[in-house]
């Protein structure tokens, strides 16, 4: 069942180092002006860290593109991308970023973590005039970023996550009280007080927000201190490297409470229930959800390139990666203004409708000086002014063993401009 949610007006207040990609000059669909132009685009993910487990498959997602389009006999532009690793750390994404811009690149798709991606955008990004573009970093700080136009993501806003959140949490959860965890960074501190707020909107009760630090060995007092007022809901917001070792303890000194928890994005990891021993039969999650009118040609290009179906923000990725090369080729030159001049016009409505069946013509066209429409696989991909989506899709959904991906969406809930 799909519901569909006006947009309030909450937005503004509320591979390895060193790896290059495949580049090769691979001969033509000539005729245009890109013949042997060179495009660059960085990748900068969490491959080592808390969020390890999904950034390695959001970074797949990333480089899609360029090894789609570097494997395109009949295209003739090299595609030059580089991935750096983040580990999950503000430092070490602020280096490993330096290392792009250093060897100029003038795109970045990431950083993945809001923690990560805005000191990366504060100290690197926006100083040296690159763009970022993050698949999944939705902290609503990203929206009021005084980034001078070169900050972009194809992730939603948690202020809209929050909402979202509330109204499962008292629609189809029935809960009136709720507690929350969170990760204490930027991403976890804003969604845990964006769920609170809207759910006391909806007409509950928040009893404690509890902040609890990343990759610890234990969880258990964070949990006694969430839980001492018997919450009907516990919000959980982390990563899956700390948020294994939280659920093994909550089973083992409190999963008989009968406490209904509620997860998010951050945590939507199918291996969890394996690492951590529990069908995890009492949670259920919110997560941005792939609607795009590309979504289908997307998970197939994946799927034939990794073996594996698309997993969350994996097709966000491929999206801000294919709006990085459109805009570059728009563009006319490795710069990060010309970049930056172009992601609106590349992506927005008007133009030749470019997909990811047809990626290689699309970039051939904005070469060569012509209106091109990206369609994405993750939305429509419609940036507004503030680099952020026009219409967004959330998934319900829960850990089903059973199941292929090992995830199950049990209702989808539409947000549009």
């Amino acid at each position: 069942m799909a519901r569909n949610i006006q947009r309030r007006d909450v937005l503004k207040g509320a591979g390895l180092a060193g790896m290059a990609g495949l580049a090769g000059c691979i001969g033509g669909l000539g005729g245009g002006g890109g013949g042997g132009r060179e495009i660059k685009y960085g990748v900068l993910m969490p491959v080592t860290g808390d969020l390890s487990s999904v950034g390695k498959p959001i970074r797949d997602g990333a480089t899609l593109p360029g090894k789609q389009l570097n494997g395109n006999s009949d295209f003739e532009t090299t595609i030059d991308f580089q991935v750096e690793d983040t580990a999950t750390s503000p430092q070490t994404g602020i280096n490993a970023a330096n290392t792009l811009v250093n060897a100029g690149y003038p795109g970045v798709c990431g950083p993945a973590s809001s923690g990560v991606n805005i000191q990366v955008s504060n100290q690197v990004f926006i100083p040296n005039e690159v763009v970022g573009c993050s698949p999944s970093s939705t902290s609503p700080s990203v929206t009021d970023l005084d980034d001078n136009g070169y900050i972009f993501r194809t992730a939603p806003s948690d202020a809209l996550q929050g909402q979202v959140m509330a109204q499962v949490g008292v629609e189809s959860i029935g809960a009136s009280t709720a507690a929350t965890m969170y990760v204490n960074n930027d991403y976890g501190q804003l969604l845990s007080q964006s769920f609170s707020d809207s759910f006391k909107n909806d007409g509950g009760t928040v009893q404690r927000q509890v902040a609890f630090e990343k990759e610890q060995s234990s969880y258990s007092s964070k949990l006694r201190q969430a839980l001492t007022d018997d919450p009907d809901l516990l919000v959980v917001i982390g990563y899956p490297a700390s948020g294994v070792q939280l659920f093994k303890d909550y089973y083992a000194d409190f999963g008989g409470n009968g406490t209904q928890i509620l997860v998010t994005d951050g945590l939507q990891d199918p291996s969890m229930q394996q690492k951590i021993g529990n069908p995890m039969e009492n949670v259920t999650g919110t997560a941005p959800q792939p609607s795009g009118p590309a979504a289908d040609a997307f998970a197939s290009l994946y799927n034939e390139e990794y073996g594996r179906d698309p997993g969350i923000f994996n097709a966000h990725a491929y999206d801000a990666s294919a709006t990085l090369i459109l805009a570059n080729a728009a563009g006319g030159e490795n710069t990060g203004q010309a970049v930056r001049d172009n992601m609106q016009a590349v992506a927005n409505p008007g133009g030749m409708e470019v997909t990811a069946n047809n990626l290689a013509e699309g970039v051939q066209a904005a070469l060569d000086g012509d209106d091109v429409q990206y369609a994405g696989a993750s939305s429509a991909v419609d940036y507004d002014d503030n680099g952020d989506m026009k219409a967004v899709t959330y998934s319900v959904w829960e850990f089903a063993p059973d199941s292929e991906s090992g995830i199950e969406v049990t209702d989808t809930i539409n947000f549009s401009a």
